[in-house]
C-alpha cells in the first residue's frame, strides 16, 4: 500500500484553490462583522456524548469517532459546528446580552461519504443570531446570507423558503394527526407522493404538493388550503422576510420541504444562485438546548464554501510580478504596498513563466510578459 495514499474521501487543497478558499472565508467575515457578528472558534474534537446530545442524535451516525486516552471516553470529530457555536451560546457567553450574534468557520468531517458528494471533509461557514427567532430575526439572517453570496461572485441568487414544521402545525387541530401518522405524511410529503398520502387517508396533505413553485404563485395555492386560520401568520411571514430582498433575489416555496432541515423550527430556506448546480447554504430557525429540558432559540444559516471555489489550477495569476536577481528592492516593497504579489528570482536559471508570474520587473516597472 502506497503510504501517501489519503484516506477514501479526503484530498489535499493545492493552490490557488487553497488561495481562493482563504479569500472567500475573508469576504465573508467581512461581511458578517459589518453586521456586528463576532467570530468563534471551537476545537475540531469534543466528546461524542456531548455532540451528539446537542444533535438530538440525528448526526451521531455521521461522525468519525476515537477513544481518548488520557479521558478514556469516546471522542467524535465534529460533522456539523452548529452544535458547537450552540454550546459556546448557551454555557460560555450564557451571560452575554440577546441577542447574541456570532459567526465561524472551520472543517468538518464525516464518517462516510455520499454517493452525490464523495468528499468528507469540508468548510463550513456560517452565522448565528441567538436568542431570537422571531420574523425580524429571519429578515436579518436571510439578507445577511444574500450579501455574503454576493460578495463572493453569485450571482442570480435564488431563495427557497420552507416551513419545517408545517405538518406539525397542521396536525394539531386543522388536520389532525397522532405521532405514527406525522411521520408517515411527511414521509409521503418528501417524496412528493400524492398517492401514498391518499393511502394513509391523509388527503387534506395532498394540496401541499402543489403550494410550490415563485412565492407569489405559492402562497396563493398556501391560501385556498382550508387550515382554519393555521396557516394565516406563516404567509405573513414569508411575506415579510421576501420583501426586503431586490428584486434582482428569486424568492421560490416549498413549504412541506424538509431535506436538511432536520432541526429548524418554523422557518427554513435553501439558497442557489446562476452556475451552481448545487445548494450553496441553508439556514432557518432553531432551538438550542441550555441544560435540562430549557431551550434557547436561535436563527442562523450555513453555507458550503467549498461549492463556490471553482478555482482551476492552472487559472492565470493575476498581479504576480517576478523579480529578477538585481531587482530594486525598494521597488519591489512599493509593489506589494499597491498590492501586487512578487516572486523574487533566488537563481539565474529561474524562469518567470515557469513559476507563474504574469509580469517582469523592469526599469519601466512591472511589464506583462
Amino acid at each position: 500500500m502506497n503510504p501517501d495514499l489519503l484516506p477514501e474521501g479526503l484530498q489535499d487543497r493545492l493552490m490557488p484553490q487553497a488561495e481562493a478558499m482563504a479569500e472567500l472565508l475573508q469576504r465573508y467575515f467581512t461581511i458578517f462583522a459589518s453586521h456586528g457578528y463576532e467570530r468563534v472558534a471551537p476545537p475540531l474534537i469534543e466528546f461524542e456524548g456531548s455532540l451528539a446530545h446537542r444533535t438530538k442524535g440525528y448526526a451521531k451516525d455521521r461522525m468519525l469517532r476515537a477513544v481518548d486516552p488520557i479521558s478514556l471516553r469516546t471522542l467524535a470529530l465534529r460533522s456539523d459546528m452548529t452544535v458547537q457555536v450552540g454550546r459556546i451560546a448557551t454555557t460560555r457567553l450564557s451571560n452575554a446580552p440577546r441577542p447574541l450574534r456570532l459567526s465561524y468557520a472551520g472543517p468538518v468531517v464525516t464518517l462516510r461519504a455520499g454517493e452525490l458528494h464523495p468528499e468528507r471533509e469540508r468548510m463550513q461557514i456560517g452565522a448565528e443570531l441567538i436568542g431570537n427567532d422571531s420574523v425580524a430575526a429571519a429578515i436579518e439572517i436571510v439578507g445577511l446570507a444574500v450579501e455574503a453570496l454576493q460578495s463572493a461572485g453569485a450571482r442570480q441568487i435564488t431563495v427557497d423558503f420552507t416551513l419545517p414544521d408545517l405538518v406539525d402545525t397542521l396536525a394539531e387541530k386543522a388536520f389532525p394527526l397522532n405521532e405514527e401518522e406525522i411521520i408517515a405524511v411527511r414521509r409521503e410529503l418528501d417524496t412528493k407522493d400524492a398517492g401514498g398520502l391518499k393511502a394513509l387517508q391523509a388527503d387534506a396533505y395532498i394540496p401541499l404538493l402543489y403550494a410550490m413553485g415563485p412565492l407569489d404563485s405559492a402562497l396563493q395555492k398556501l391560501r385556498a388550503i382550508d387550515a382554519g386560520g393555521a396557516l394565516a401568520s406563516r404567509i405573513s411571514a414569508l411575506e415579510a422576510i421576501a420583501a426586503p430582498l431586490g428584486k434582482d433575489i428569486t424568492v421560490t416555496l416549498d413549504p412541506s420541504e424538509r431535506h436538511g432541515f432536520e432541526y429548524q423550527s418554523w422557518f427554513g430556506f435553501s439558497l442557489y444562485a446562476d452556475g451552481y448546480s448545487e445548494v450553496l447554504g441553508r439556514g432557518g430557525t432553531y432551538a438550542i438546548s441550555a441544560g435540562d429540558d430549557a431551550q434557547e432559540v436561535a436563527t442562523g444559516f450555513t453555507l458550503y464554501a467549498d461549492r463556490l471555489v471553482k478555482t482551476s489550477e492552472d487559472s492565470e495569476r493575476l498581479g504576480r510580478v517576478f523579480l529578477p536577481l538585481d531587482h530594486d528592492y525598494q521597488r519591489a516593497r512599493e509593489l506589494r504596498a499597491q498590492g501586487w504579489h512578487t516572486l523574487a528570482a533566488l537563481d539565474a536559471k529561474d524562469d518567470a513563466r515557469a513559476l507563474g508570474c504574469t509580469h517582469i520587473l523592469d526599469e519601466n516597472g512591472p511589464t506583462r510578459i
